[in-house]
C-alpha cells in the first residue's frame, strides 16, 4: 500500500533515454497525448516527477490537467524555493487545493507553510502572485499579514507625523512594520505591489484588515471556506470523521441491513490520481479479494468508497492532506480495518463477502473492525481523540 518505487515502464525508458539523448527522450514524450503524459506524471514517484516535467514540450498545457493534489505532492519534491516555474502554469483551483491541503496544522491556518508558499509564487512571477491572490481566502492573507507585519495608516492632516522606525510602504499612507527583526519583507511586499497595481480593493482590505480585525475571527471564517471546499473534494468535517472512531457494541457489530444500498460517486472530483489498487485473489486484505469479485462498474464504484473512508481517516487522524506519504497510510489503515470488520460480518451473518459490501457501507465496516481490534486491546484511536465522547448508537443498522 506504500507509494511506487519505480516509474510505469514507459516513464522509466523515457526518463533513462534522457540520460543520453535529451532531444530523443523529448521526442518519446511528445508522442504521448496530453491525458497519457498526465497519466505518466501522477504514476511516477513524486521524487522524479520533475524530470519529467522537464522534458514536456507544452508544460502550460500539461500542467493544469494534473489533480490538484498531486500538484501539491510535486511541488513538494521539487522543493518550495524551486517550484515557482510549476505554479507559474497552474491554475487557481489547483492553487487554492495546494494551500487548503498544504497551509493548515491542527485545524489552524499554519502561516509559516504559507509564507512559503507565498515565496513560491513569487518566484512563478506577478501573474502568478495575482493568480494566488484570487485563489486564496482573504482571510489567510490577512492572517498571514497579520503575523508577519504591523500596519500603521499615516494620519490624515498631521504634518508633524513621522513614519515609524523601519516602515516600508508602497503608497505613502500604509507602513509595513516587520515583526521580526531579521525578516525584510521583501515577497510580502512584492505580494502587495502587485495588489496595489492590479487588485487595489483587496490591498486596501488586507492592510485594513491587520489594523482592525480580530485574528480569532479571521481563523474562523478562513476555517469555514476551507471546510467547505475540502467537502467537495471528498474530505468530510473532522466531527463527522471521528465517527469512524466512536463505540460500537459486541451486540450490534453484526446486525446488518436487508436491503441493498444504492451508492454512488461516479463523477466525484477527486484531488489525487486514482491509485494501483493490489485488487486481486491473493492480495493481503480480504477487502481488495472481495473487489475482485465485483463486476468492473460496481468495483469502480466500491473503490471510489473505499477513496472516500481513507480520506475519513485521514481526517480524524489529522494527518497532513498536503504529503504524499499521507494517502498511503491511510489507505493501508482503512483496508485493516475495514477488512476486520468485512470478515466479522461474514462469519456472523453467513453472506460472500460481495453481498456484504452491497449491504454495509465500508465507513462501518472500518468501525466494526477497529471496535473489535481495540477490545482485544491491538488497536487505540488516534491521541487527539482521547477521551472524546463516544457514540454508541447504531442508526445504520
Amino acid at each position: 500500500m506504500g507509494t511506487l518505487e519505480l516509474p510505469p515502464p514507459q516513464a522509466r525508458r523515457i526518463l533513462e533515454l534522457a540520460r543520453t539523448d535529451r532531444q530523443a527522450a523529448r521526442q518519446a514524450m511528445a508522442e504521448h497525448s496530453l491525458d497519457a503524459q498526465v497519466a505518466l506524471i501522477c504514476e511516477t514517484p513524486v521524487g522524479r516527477r520533475n524530470e519529467l516535467l522537464g522534458l514536456a514540450a507544452e508544460p502550460a498545457r500539461l500542467i493544469p490537467r494534473l489533480p490538484p493534489a498531486e500538484l501539491c505532492f510535486t511541488a513538494h519534491a521539487i522543493g518550495l524555493a524551486d517550484a515557482g516555474w510549476l505554479l507559474e502554469h497552474a491554475t487557481a483551483e489547483q492553487v487554492t487545493t495546494c494551500v487548503d491541503l498544504d497551509a493548515w496544522h491542527a485545524g489552524l491556518p499554519d502561516r509559516g507553510r504559507l509564507g512559503q508558499w507565498l515565496e513560491a509564487f513569487a518566484d512563478g512571477g506577478d501573474d502568478t502572485l495575482l493568480k494566488a491572490s484570487g485563489a486564496i481566502d482573504a482571510e489567510a492573507w490577512a492572517l498571514l499579514l497579520m503575523d508577519q507585519a504591523q500596519v500603521i495608516l499615516k494620519p490624515s492632516g498631521d504634518d508633524s507625523w513621522e513614519p515609524p522606525a523601519g516602515g516600508q510602504t508602497i503608497d505613502g499612507q500604509f507602513y509595513l512594520v516587520s515583526r521580526r527583526g531579521s525578516d525584510d519583507l521583501a515577497e510580502l511586499l512584492d505580494f502587495l505591489r502587485v495588489l496595489f497595481q492590479q487588485s487595489y480593493w483587496l490591498y486596501f482590505r488586507l492592510l485594513q484588515a491587520v489594523i482592525w480585525e480580530l485574528p480569532t475571527e479571521t481563523e474562523e471564517w478562513a476555517r469555514r471556506w476551507r471546510i467547505g471546499r475540502l467537502e467537495d473534494l471528498g474530505f468530510p468535517r473532522p466531527d463527522e470523521a471521528k465517527g469512524i472512531y466512536s463505540f460500537l457494541g459486541e451486540e450490534s457489530a453484526g446486525q446488518i441491513p436487508e436491503e441493498t444500498r444504492s451508492f454512488e460517486l461516479e463523477d466525484w472530483p477527486m484531488p489525487v490520481w486514482m491509485p494501483n489498487f493490489p485488487v486481486h485473489a491473493e492480495a493481503d486484505y480480504s477487502l481488495f479479494r472481495a473487489f475482485t469479485h465485483l463486476p468492473d462498474a460496481e468495483r469502480r464504484t466500491r473503490l471510489l468508497e473505499f477513496l472516500s473512508l481513507a480520506n475519513r481517516v485521514a481526517v480524524a487522524d489529522d494527518l497532513p492532506l498536503g504529503n504524499a506519504e499521507t494517502l498511503p497510510k491511510s489507505l493501508a489503515k482503512a483496508a485493516r480495518f475495514a477488512s476486520f470488520g468485512l470478515d466479522f460480518v461474514c462469519t456472523e451473518n453467513a453472506l460472500a463477502a460481495p453481498d456484504v459490501l452491497r449491504r454495509v457501507t465500508q465507513d462501518r465496516l472500518f468501525r466494526i473492525g477497529f471496535n473489535r481490534e481495540r477490545a482485544a486491546g491491538r488497536a487505540e484511536p488516534p491521541l487527539h481523540l482521547e477521551g472524546e465522547p463516544t457514540d454508541d448508537e447504531d442508526a445504520e443498522a
